[in-house]
């Protein structure tokens, strides 16, 4: 580890899976539900870009 890594500022975590959450409101809880389902369009839109990516490759090499 270099002596630089504590300068860093800390990244705040907005959810940790698998936290308890018995403590958070039900608008606390829906910020959270709102901020997963945007992650997960984020992931399915980097996985079909993959996808695209793999395929254009299998398609050049098929040739």
């Amino acid at each position: 580890m270099s002596i630089f890594d504590d300068d860093r500022p800390k990244k705040v975590t907005q959810h940790e899976i698998g936290c308890d959450l018995s403590l958070l409101s039900a608008d606390e809880l829906d910020k959270r539900v709102a901020l997963l389902e945007a992650e997960i369009v984020r992931l399915k839109a980097e996985r079909a870009q993959k996808d695209a990516g793999r395929r254009a490759a299998e398609d050049f090499f098929k040739r």
